[in-house]
């Protein structure tokens, strides 16, 4: 690519933590004020650190059989949502219920207790949802993530 950065490092600031059996995020003080406007989303994208994984083994995985999705072959680790992989970031989709605070109350995030924030974007239906996406037969099976 002609002009394309070569940079193959950055830093990443975690932002939060996720508490009580992925139902809260609790937002660190100094990043609490870019909550403002988020009340008036329904669902929101959370990014989140596989803490758990963050080894030099895991993060040298590059092809993994899907555990959730009986019958998968083994695929790339780009081709799944493996938490074993170069960098251990995790995405949620969550509904947002309720905020207190620097506290966000959700359902449906996928992360365990003690999970670092990455980031947390809107979700936009308008540009989040691909009405004719496709995917392999293999992740009809399964859990959804």
């Amino acid at each position: 690519m002609s002009g394309a950065s070569e940079q193959k490092s950055g830093k990443v600031d975690f932002i939060g933590v996720v508490q009580e059996e992925a139902s809260k995020v609790t937002i660190f003080p100094e990043f609490c004020a870019g909550l403002k406007g988020l009340e008036n989303f329904s669902h929101i994208i959370i990014l989140y650190w596989f803490h758990l994984r963050d080894h030099k083994k895991e993060r040298q995985t590059l092809k993994v059989v899907p555990r959730r999705h009986l019958g998968a072959p083994e695929v790339g680790v780009f081709s799944c949502r493996s938490p074993s992989r170069p960098n251990p970031i995790g995405l949620s989709v969550v509904e947002l219920v309720e905020i207190k605070g620097c506290t966000l109350i959700v359902k449906g995030l996928d992360a365990m207790d003690g999970s670092p924030i990455v980031d947390i974007k809107p979700y936009m239906p308008r540009s989040e949802s691909i009405p004719n996406a496709r995917a392999p037969e293999w992740t009809d099976h399964g859990s959804p993530t």
